[in-house]
């Protein structure tokens, strides 16, 4: 396996988490969770990723959704929050991560 497919699957794995750990903050619109995914490279995305992301998460109920009008003329635009649901997955996933990065710092601290 070469490496950008290695890290392809990482990002496909933990891009859901970082999408609810940004939207547990503050509401946001599919853009602007692109946009703040810009600032750490190796979790970047595009369109074609997110915005299906963001449609399953709805259907799930883990997110709810509000059409908001923006400012200067500008379209409408669609705000993403989290659900009871989606905070108690966030929480659920967190303790999961929190397991799995606990064990990886544990193995690469092992001596052979």
């Amino acid at each position: 396996m070469n490496l950008d497919k290695w890290k392809s699957q990482i990002v496909r794995g933990t891009l859901e988490y970082c999408i609810l750990l940004m939207l547990s903050k503050k509401p946001c619109y599919g853009y602007e969770l692109l946009q703040k995914l810009e600032h750490y490279p190796i979790i970047a995305s595009t369109e074609s990723t997110i915005y299906p992301l963001l449609r399953r998460l709805l259907k799930e109920n883990y997110l709810e959704s509000v059409w908001k009008d923006s400012y200067e003329g500008l379209p409408p635009r669609k705000y993403y929050s989290l659900t009871l649901e989606g905070k108690e997955y966030l929480d659920t996933l967190s303790e999961e991560w929190n397991r799995l990065t606990e064990t990886i710092t544990k193995l690469k601290g092992e001596q052979p």
